[in-house]
C-alpha cells in the first residue's frame, strides 16, 4: 500500500487569506486502504461559517467587485484557475485516492481534467453571452438582462469531490457570484489544495471560502441569511431537509441526490463486447457514484447467457491498492459506509435475493474498508435490492419478459437521475431510452458533458447542473420592457 506523508492545515481558507478557526476541534482523515492517519484540518463551526459568508457578501457587494467585472475580466482570472488546479491535479487525484478509495486509474483522469475543463468551459460560454432583446408580441420590445444571484452556498459529496466540486464552482464564479464551499469531512485535504490554486490564479479575496464541517453546520449554512442560493450533492434524506429550509426562506436551491438506475440490455445486445462499458457504467469507483446503472434488466430469453457473461467480467476485477495502476475495485470510503452496505446486502437476502458472488470482505485483506463486487439474483422489482441505493460494488440483476416489461421495471423506482440501454440497433435503443423517466441516460454507455444539463427527477433532485442551464441556475433574470420601439 501507498506511504503517506501526514498534511495538516492550521487554518481555513476565508477572505482570501488563512483565517485561524473559531475552536481546536479538527477533521482527521484515515486512509481507506490501510487505516492509517494521513492529516487532518480544522473543523468549521458556526462563527466559521460566520466570517466565510459574511466574507463572500462583502466581495459580491462591492461596487468593484467580482460580481461588477465585465466577462473578460472574470475569464483571464477563470483560466488562469484552471491553469493553477491543472498543476496541482497529480496531487490533487492523489489526495483524493487516499481518503475515499478512488482507484488512481480513475482519480487522475476525473480529478485531473473534468475541473480545469469545466472552467474554461463556463469561461467561454460567459464571454460569449449576450444581453438579449426580443420582440414582443405587443409591438414593444424587451431588453432581458442576467445578473450574479449573489452568495453561493455549495455543500459537496465525498465519492468524486472535485468533479462535483466544479459543477457548482465553475457556473457560480463564472456568473459573478462569490461562493462559500463546504466539503464532506471525508475528502477534505483535496479540497484546500483548490484553495492554494484559487488564491494562486488571483481569484479576488472573499470570492471562494473553503470550510469543511459537519451536519449541523451545513445546516446553518444553509439557513445563513445572507446566502442568496444554495448548491448540494447528497442524499435524499438530507435534501428534503435542505429543501423545506430553502422553501420556507423562498431561496432558490439545486440538489442532485442520487440514484438507482437501470442498464436495460435489449436481447439484440452483443454483450460480450459491451461488457467492459456496462462495468464503466454500473460499477466504477467502487460502486461510489450517484448516476450508475446498478440495476441490470436483462430478457428473459437470454437471461442465463447474459448473466454467464457479467459475472465472469465482475469476478475478474482486480480488488486492492488503489493506488495500483492495475487496481478496478479499491476500498470503500470509511468502515461506517461499508457496514452500511453489508447491511443493504444481509436485508436484499432476507427480503428474496441471492447473493451469486461476493458480498463479504476479499480473503487475506485485513486493512482497510474492501468489499468483494457484488451480485444479486433472485431479484425481486419491487424488493430493497432493487429498489435502495447502495453506493457501493453491488449490482442487482432482474429478469423481464419484453421491452415493454423493462421499462416498467426501470420505472418502478423513487429514482429518476440516469440510466442506459444497451443494443445493437441503435434506433431501438433510442426508442427505449425516450421511454424511461430519468434525466439522463446512455446508450451503450453512459457519460455526462459539459454541454448538456445533467440531473434528475422524482428523488433524484431538484434542477440541472452543467450545460447553459447549470450557468442559468446562478444568473437572475430581469426584463426591461422598453416603451419606445425605436429606442434600441
Amino acid at each position: 500500500m501507498k506511504n503517506y506523508v501526514t498534511i495538516e492545515y492550521d487554518g481555513l481558507y476565508i477572505d482570501g487569506q488563512w483565517m485561524n478557526p473559531s475552536s481546536a476541534d479538527r477533521i482527521k482523515v484515515y486512509s481507506t486502504a490501510t487505516e492509517d492517519y494521513i492529516g487532518s484540518v480544522p473543523e468549521a463551526k458556526n462563527a466559521d461559517i460566520d466570517n466565510a459568508v459574511e466574507a463572500a457578501r462583502r466581495a459580491f457587494d462591492d461596487k468593484k467587485g467580482w460580481s461588477t467585472w465585465t466577462s473578460a475580466e472574470r475569464v483571464t482570472v477563470l483560466k488562469r484557475f484552471a491553469d493553477e488546479y491543472e498543476s496541482r491535479g497529480e496531487e490533487i487525484a492523489r489526495r483524493v485516492t487516499a481518503q475515499n478509495g478512488m482507484p488512481t486509474a480513475l482519480s487522475q483522469k476525473w480529478e485531473t481534467t473534468n475541473p480545469a475543463q469545466l472552467l474554461r468551459f463556463y469561461a467561454d460560454m460567459v464571454s460569449g453571452q449576450q444581453e438579449e432583446i426580443r420582440q414582443g408580441v405587443k409591438g414593444k420590445k424587451v431588453l432581458v438582462t442576467r445578473s450574479p444571484i449573489g452568495v453561493v452556498g455549495a455543500i459537496v459529496p465525498w465519492n468524486v469531490p472535485q468533479s462535483i466540486t466544479f459543477l457548482k464552482l465553475a457556473p457560480s464564479l463564472a456568473a459573478g457570484c462569490t461562493v462559500v464551499l463546504k466539503p464532506s469531512p471525508e475528502t477534505v485535504l483535496d479540497a484546500f489544495l483548490v484553495a492554494e490554486a484559487a488564491h494562486a490564479a488571483g481569484l479576488p479575496a472573499g470570492v471562494l471560502n473553503v470550510v469543511p464541517a459537519g451536519g449541523s453546520v451545513s445546516a446553518y449554512l444553509v439557513s445563513h441569511p445572507l446566502v442568496d442560493k444554495i448548491s448540494f450533492t447528497g442524499s435524499p434524506e438530507v435534501g428534503r431537509l435542505i429543501g423545506e429550509t430553502c422553501g420556507r426562506m423562498l431561496r432558490p436551491v439545486t440538489l442532485e441526490l442520487g440514484g438507482k438506475s437501470a442498464a436495460i440490455v435489449l436481447d439484440d445486445c452483443d454483450l460480450s463486447s459491451s461488457i467492459d462499458d456496462i462495468y464503466r457504467a454500473s460499477m466504477t469507483n467502487n460502486g461510489q457514484v450517484c448516476w450508475l446503472s446498478t440495476r441490470i434488466l436483462l430478457p428473459e430469453s437470454r437471461f442465463e447467457e447474459m448473466l454467464d457473461i457479467i459475472t465472469a467480467k465482475i469476478s475478474s476485477l482486480k480488488v486492492g491498492d488503489p493506488f495500483d495502476p492495475d487496481t478496478e475495485v479499491g476500498p470503500l470510503v470509511s468502515k461506517r459506509h461499508r457496514e452500511r452496505v453489508e447491511a443493504l446486502i444481509k436485508a436484499s437476502v432476507e427480503d428474496g435475493a441471492r447473493i451469486l458472488i461476493g458480498g463479504k470482505h476479499p480473503e487475506g485483506v485485513k486493512k482497510g474498508w474492501f468489499l468483494e463486487p457484488t451480485i444479486l439474483v433472485d431479484v425481486d422489482p419491487k424488493s430493497i435490492a432493487a429498489q435502495k441505493e447502495f453506493f457501493g460494488p453491488v449490482l442487482s440483476i432482474i429478469k423481464y419478459t419484453d421491452e415493454e416489461h423493462a421499462i416498467e421495471i426501470a420505472n418502478d423506482s423513487d429514482y429518476g437521475l440516469a440510466g442506459s440501454v444497451w443494443s445493437a440497433n441503435f434506433g431501438r435503443a433510442v426508442g427505449v431510452a425516450k421511454q424511461v423517466f430519468t434525466g439522463t441516460i446512455g446508450i451503450n454507455g453512459y457519460a455526462t458533458d459539459p454541454s448538456s444539463p445533467f440531473g434528475g427527477v422524482k428523488d433524484s433532485g431538484l434542477g440541472r447542473e452543467l450545460g447553459a442551464e447549470g450557468l442559468a441556475h446562478y444568473q437572475v433574470l430581469k426584463s426591461v420592457y422598453l416603451l419606445q420601439p425605436n429606442d434600441v
